[in-house]
This record gives C-alpha cells, structure tokens and sequence, in this order.
C-alpha cells in the first residue's frame, strides 16, 4: 500500500474513458469518463438501477466492458484482470464470511487466499487486530458476532493483503448508527495511510463524509465533485436532496425518459 506521500506522484486509483455496458438493448453504464484519485474516499452513488454494482464489477475484472477503457492502480482492467484482482480489496454487505470459524480463522484464511502465508501471514492477522480492534473477538465465532462486529472483521479480511483500493459496496447496510461511526473512523484511517476507499451507500450522512461523490443515474454519470459542489450544482440544500430527486425523476420517468442532470456535468 502506498503513503500519501507518494499517492500523488502515481496513475490515479482509477481511471474510466468511454467505458460502456450493455446487455442488449439495455444500456448499464453509457460512456463513462472519470478518475479517482490515489487516497482518496470516493462515494459512487445513485437510486437502485442506475450502474453502480455494473461498473464496479467491470473495474474488479468481473465483468468485461461493451466498449471503452479503465485501469485501477495503473492496471489495464481489460487486458489484467488477475493482476487487478491482486491489488484489491472488495467487500458488501452479504461479504462471505464463514459463521463456523473464529475471527482469527476467517482473517487467516483469507490472508491464504490473497497469498499471504507463513511467517507474513502471522504478521498480517496480528496488524489486522490492532488496526480494526478485533482484539477482544479473537476466539470468538464469527456467527456469535452482532452485524456491527461482523462488518468490521470483513473489512479485516478485505484488506489483509494490504490492497492498495477497496470497493465497499454497502458495506454498513443494516449496521446501527455508532458501529457506522466507527467504521467510517476505521476507513478514514485506511485512507489517511494511502489506501483507496470506492464506497456506493444509500445512507446521505455517510455520502457526505467521502471527499468526493460521482452520481449515476440510469448508467449516466450526471455530477461529480465535493459533496457541496454538487449540492451548489444541484441547487439544493443536501445530498440527501439531491438523491431523491433522482430517485424520484427516474421512478417517474421510467426507462425511457431524459435522463436527469444539471446544467452541466461537474467535475471538480
């Protein structure tokens, strides 16, 4: 993982020119340009359908593009996509952890499967501990484990390759609101050490933490930038605002209609 430091000399974290996807008629994700910067907290977001969980499997090499290019930590997503796969994290909701196993077995046993072994996999679970104070919990079933507990050891085991980006795709979904807080603390500090946050949330409390914001609606990225430029942008007084709009104009709309954006696309 890289510092900040050096997080501003390299290839952002991602980069998307012209990427596309289509199944069918169907168009997920139009012509999508965009970039994400090394370290940063970047929040993609927009109402159900609109191309988020599409365009982060196509920028995880799940998923191949239609049409148009994207690399992640430098990457050809395209032409690499194992190498990428490598040098990320991903972790939702549903992440799989293995409820018959103790926290220190589910962080070991996906240190084996990002490769991580012997004497460096001691090490990497030990750092996981302190980093995401999961100390307590060591010996403890991850079944036993309430949702805010469980979602901290995902991200545990998300990053314990040490990832230079990590996709978290609603990942504090059904979490009360002091384990979210802390969460955000836990991804704040992730990123702060250089590593690149991507989160989709439908939580607007926690959209506003991320540094920047990209809206998609309808596969279209309609606004990208701070979360008060894109409120300015929007007109309106809150992010949360600005998403039931949306939300609101492509329910009534249906899929055919124009699709929603300000003046102009931001991109701050």
């Amino acid at each position: 993982m890289t510092t900040p430091s050096e997080s501003a000399t390299l290839e952002p974290g991602v980069r998307t020119v012209g990427l596309a996807k289509h199944f069918g008629p169907l168009v997920a994700v139009a012509s999508l340009d965009l970039e994400v910067r090394r370290g940063e907290v970047f929040g993609l977001l927009g109402p159900n359908g609109s191309g988020k969980t599409t365009t982060i499997r196509m920028l995880t090499g799940l998923l191949a593009p239609t049409s148009g290019a994207a690399s992640v930590v430098g990457i050809d997503v395209v032409r690499s996509p194992e190498l990428v796969r490598r040098r990320i994290g991903y972790m939702s909701q549903r992440f799989g952890l293995y409820e018959d196993l103790t926290v220190e077995e589910n962080i070991k046993f996906y240190g084996g499967v990002y490769g991580v072994i012997g004497a460096e996999r001691k090490a990497r679970i030990d750092e996981q501990f302190v980093t995401y104070r999961l100390g307590e919990r060591r010996r403890q079933l991850a079944a036993t484990l309430s949702g805010g507990w469980k979602q901290r050891l995902a991200l545990a085991c998300a990053t314990v390759h040490r990832p230079d980006l990590v996709f978290l795709d609603e990942p504090t979904a059904g979490v009360d609101p002091a384990s979210r807080q802390l969460f955000w603390q836990l991804i704040k500090d992730r990123a702060a050490a250089g590593m690149t946050i991507i989160v989709t949330t439908h939580y607007m409390d926690e959209a506003e933490r991320c540094q920047r914001l990209a809206f998609l609606s309808r596969g279209h990225l309609i606004g990208v930038g701070t979360p008060a430029e894109i409120t300015a942008r929007f007109g309106m007084a809150s992010i949360e605002e600005v998403f039931i709009e949306l939300q609101r104009r492509d329910e009534g709309d249906g899929a055919q209609g124009e699709v929603p954006r300000p003046a102009e696309v931001l991109d701050g």
